[in-house]
């Protein structure tokens, strides 16, 4: 039986990005190869699961509610005087939260090489990532509203061309270089974030990792983590926004207590971290 073109189209891009990666890292980079397979399962629930789907769109449906009880004028009454004439933004975080990188992911696993900015530089250039379920659908509708997106990535700043292309070429209505902040000397989002909530009211925030939100959450313990959620709890659906992701995040940084471990090490620690009956 003839494959259909949408077949054809699925492996011929999985092939391109395979040889991408593949000719992009020998030309450039050594990196140890590992056995990734500890990650199949979280990419492939990625993309095959209705579960994963549902709660993207879950998510996205309840930032529409929010927006929408926000907009109401009797909301505005409520604010404080200096508020009340600010215009309105979300925040947003870009990887897990409203561009799907789980090809890139495959293709890794496959490669058998970790995670390195060499790969992960020529994925971002290909322009290929898809948009998370519901995300432009929500953040357009936002736009139509007159709120303001802003991006805020841990994308390298030589990764904005591309990133913007990506964005757009998603369905993502007003991106530019104005709203889409990468970055450049630090990592922690807290600065990036001050500079949007200095002009705008920030409605709310969403992403896929707990650094997305607040710089209460950097580098902490498990243990830690689970406390500076519990504290916040009343904003999770409210003015916190999560997307769901198995695949990488600094969840799994936590359980190696933020060191720099090979990849047989990182094997060693995961297994010891599981709680058993």
């Amino acid at each position: 039986m003839p494959r259909s073109p949408r077949i054809l189209t699925s492996i011929s891009s999985f092939f391109l990005l395979f040889a991408v990666l593949f000719v992009s890292a020998a030309g450039q980079q050594q990196v140890e190869k590992a056995n990734l397979d500890y990650q199949v399962a979280a990419v492939l629930y990625t993309q095959k699961a209705a579960e994963y789907r549902a709660l993207c769109l879950q998510a996205f449906n309840i930032a529409r509610l929010r927006l929408d009880a926000d907009l109401d004028k009797k909301n505005v009454k409520r604010l404080p005087k200096e508020q009340r004439k600010m215009p309105r933004a979300i925040i947003v975080d870009i990887d897990e939260t409203v561009l799907d990188n789980s090809p890139s992911q495959a293709a890794s696993i496959l490669n058998g090489r970790p995670f390195n900015p060499t790969d992960w530089h020529a994925w971002s250039e290909m322009r290929s990532a898809k948009a998370v379920p519901g995300a432009a659908e929500f953040l357009n509708y936002a736009v139509s509203k007159g709120v303001k997106i802003f991006y805020i990535s841990n994308r390298d700043e030589v990764q904005k061309e591309a990133t913007i292309d990506n964005l757009q070429k998603a369905g993502f209505a007003d991106v530019s270089a104005e709203n889409v902040l990468l970055r450049t000397t630090e990592s922690g989002k807290d600065a990036r974030r001050d500079s949007v909530s200095a002009k705008y009211r920030v409605v709310m925030l969403a992403g896929d990792n707990l650094d997305d939100f607040s710089s209460a959450f950097e580098r902490k313990s498990i243990a830690d983590r689970f406390d500076e959620t519990d504290k916040v709890k009343d904003l999770w659906g409210s003015r916190f926004i999560v997307l769901p992701n198995a695949m990488y995040g600094t969840w799994e940084n936590a359980i190696y207590e933020y060191q720099r471990l090979t990849e047989e090490q990182k094997a060693e620690i995961r297994a010891k971290a599981l709680e058993l009956p």
